[in-house]
């Protein structure tokens, strides 16, 4: 059964997996640090989800809303391929963006619960009176 996860968890997922890999670059395995190659239908298995809606929500989602053109050319996000990766992810960009989603989730979470709480607490006491 696949299910659909958030993009924070897809994200989170990839960081947690290739996070190692990230901090031992070396040269003779891939032309750039920033870029690491990455295994669609791996994540997608961890995740329990179908290869084809990783690869789609990398490719057509997150790289079109994080990828973005500076002065000196395009920062991609996710690209099919640098050198000899194929499906490489550009890591700095996201943790940062895994970053932002993760305090969005707690400014949303955190209140919520707060909020749940002061409920049962109001609820208890009408319950006791």
């Amino acid at each position: 059964m696949s299910v659909n996860v958030s993009d924070r968890v897809i994200l989170k997922k990839i960081y947690n997996m290739y996070l190692s890999d990230f901090k031992e670059f070396d040269e003779e395995s891939r032309m750039s640090k920033v870029y690491v190659p990455i295994d669609c239908d791996l994540i997608a298995k961890n995740l329990n989800m179908d290869p084809e809606i990783v690869f789609g929500r990398l490719y057509y989602h997150l790289e079109k809303k994080h990828g973005y053109k500076n002065s000196t050319g395009v920062v991609n996000f996710f690209r099919l391929k640098i050198d000899k990766g194929r499906h490489v992810i550009n890591f700095p960009l996201l943790s940062a963006v895994l970053a932002e989603e993760e305090q969005s989730f707690l400014r949303f979470t955190i209140p919520i619960t707060l909020s749940l709480i002061a409920l049962g607490v109001s609820v208890f006491t009408l319950a006791t009176k």
